[in-house]
């Protein structure tokens, strides 16, 4: 399970906006880190990803990707403008799209080639998934499926967008915020697709929109449940919240190496969903891949 943190410059103690995010994937999958240019590209061409292809742009900025090795997509990146991005797999009623689709990791690497704020990074992820949807296997050696939340962040902003298929609400934070397994967003946000609220109400998931919940309406319980993702969202924001001097890179590092809240922890008393670090479990080898991206208020 991932977990992903971001602090805005007002809270980080040096005045720069800090992003963290864990990203748990299967074991033996490696985690490439790379570098890509900025490119230009010919009119009319197009893009491969992970399954499918689709019109490339003009321009694509310059990216650093933390990525599976065999995903056209990344877990998490920045790009060279200062946006960063990290993805979160939620689980959720609407069925998953098995065959050819367009990842969530896909997605999280369309918004930072082509978007050079936090918010046009947003836009580009959300106009691609409503025209496009989300789907495809996921996982390495065993297939996986599910929707993505994200945090995007900037120097001067952050997002946090949550998706279910093509419908997606988005919230403009300020301080810290976490995310994990699990849909946050309740009956506020700033942005949201046009249906979101009628298209719970035609399936029965609430009555009315006094009574909607996006959370509540769209996540899948078993899944949602025993991700623990709340418990480690609300366990990563309390471990950055007791860093009352200023949040510092090395804050944001504690939180993600956080054991349930239990600071007298060890690795003999295993691993379980609600820990945020993940380097105890004691099944099949775990892969915790940890970056840390501060944002300055500058080009590369």
């Amino acid at each position: 399970m991932c977990d992903t943190i971001v602090v805005t410059s007002e809270f980080a103690a040096d005045g720069v906006t800090l992003f963290g995010k864990n990203s748990d994937r299967e074991p033996n999958e490696a985690h490439h880190l790379v570098s890509i240019p900025e490119m230009d590209h010919p009119a009319g061409s197009c893009l491969q990803l992970t399954y499918m292809q689709i019109p490339q742009v003009a321009h694509t900025y310059a990216v650093l990707l933390a990525k599976p090795f065999w995903m056209w997509g990344a877990e998490m990146g920045a790009n060279e403008h200062g946006v960063v991005v990290g993805n979160e797999a939620v689980f959720t009623k609407i069925p998953y799209i098995k065959e050819i689709g367009m990842t969530g990791m896909d997605l999280l690497r369309l918004g930072l080639e082509r978007g050079k704020t936090a918010y046009e990074a947003l836009k580009v992820i959300t106009q691609l998934l409503e025209q496009y949807g989300q789907g495809g296997n996921c996982g390495f050696h065993h297939k996986m499926y599910y929707h993505n939340s994200y945090i995007l962040a900037d120097p001067k902003e952050a997002w946090v967008l949550e998706t279910a298929d093509v419908h997606w609400a988005a919230i403009r934070v300020t301080g810290v915020y976490t995310i994990s397994n699990a849909i946050t967003i309740k009956n506020k946000w700033d942005l949201a697709s046009p249906d979101l609220v009628m298209y719970a109400i035609d399936k029965g998931w609430c009555k009315s929109e006094q009574e909607f919940d996006f959370a509540r309406c769209y996540s899948d319980f078993v899944y949602t449940r025993f991700g623990a993702g709340h418990e480690r969202a609300r366990n990563s924001h309390n471990s950055v919240k007791l860093d009352d001097t200023g949040v510092t890179p090395g804050t944001i590092m504690r939180a993600l190496r956080t054991h349930d809240g239990d600071h007298r922890w060890h690795p003999g008393q295993g691993w379980k969903n609600s820990h945020v670090c993940g380097c105890s479990y004691s099944g099949p080898d775990r892969r915790i891949f940890r970056g840390i991206f501060p944002v300055p208020a500058r080009d590369w």
